[in-house]
């Protein structure tokens, strides 16, 4: 089985490319499961139904989220009616929403859950404890983890922590892609960071000088995101219907 993991997409300019690229890219690599972190599809961060059904029609099958999850209210609703848009599973338990979901494919089952770090980010429960009591309840074989963290630390120890007991370990927020894909001692495959789906002229996908304007001065400034070309960060596991095993990764940057 083929699932491919995108990274961060980035306002309705990235939308609009993965909406451009994705389907020859399913065709072309045999795709059958495409996981996407859509927590800054809306332009100014966050996500609202608008840009969770834009990504939903364009080919993604489940979209998780992280630190900006519940930026736009109008989103509340929609993270507790649809089943397949995700908030990190540490997030406290009336937030609205889940943070793992099932996709029935038929001949097989496929789990996928959110995570967020806590190390340089918000105060959450441990997304090592949250693993541990989600696994417990019982997961498909196949199961993938979005850990949305900021220490490259945090989700390495992570992934190693569930080596063996995943299918693979994806990470998602820092926005750059990251060159350490590989399997694990016990077949779980892995990535510090999928990369960005956005403007490749920014930062993090925001006007250059915007940022550079709030580092220099501190003072508060609207970040505007950047606009022309773009590029698609994202990671193709390769992984065994029998064992839950990756058996492949390739790291993508579509251009």
């Amino acid at each position: 089985m083929n699932i491919l993991a995108i990274g961060d997409v980035v306002g309705s300019i990235g939308c609009k490319f993965l909406r451009a690229h994705l389907p020859q890219l399913k065709k072309v690599k045999g795709v059958d499961l495409v996981i996407a972190n859509g927590e800054n599809s809306a332009d100014g961060n966050g996500i609202t139904p608008t840009s969770a059904r834009f990504l939903f029609d364009s080919g993604v099958d489940v979209i998780t989220a992280g630190n900006h999850t519940f930026r736009r209210k109008e989103s509340y609703e929609l993270f507790d009616s649809c089943e397949t848009l995700l908030r990190p599973a540490n997030f406290p338990s009336l937030a609205p929403g889940r943070g793992f979901c099932v996709v029935d494919m038929g001949r097989i089952q496929v789990g996928v859950l959110n995570l967020m770090g806590v190390v340089y980010m918000e105060s959450m429960d441990s997304p090592f404890d949250v693993a541990d009591r989600i696994l417990a309840e019982g997961v498909p074989k196949i199961t993938l983890v979005d850990m949305h963290a900021e220490a490259t630390g945090e989700k390495r120890s992570l992934a190693y922590y569930l080596d063996g007991r995943v299918s693979a370990v994806f990470g998602t927020h820092t926005h750059v892609q990251t060159a350490d894909e590989g399997i694990l001692d016990n077949g779980t495959g892995y990535i510090s960071d999928l990369g960005m789906t956005g403007p490749k002229r920014s930062v993090l996908g925001v006007k250059p000088e915007l940022v550079i304007q709030k580092m220099r001065t501190k003072m508060p400034v609207r970040f505007d995101l950047a606009d022309g070309a773009c590029q698609m960060g994202c990671v193709l596991f390769t992984i065994d219907e029998k064992t839950g095993k990756t058996t492949a990764i390739e790291r993508l940057l579509i251009e």
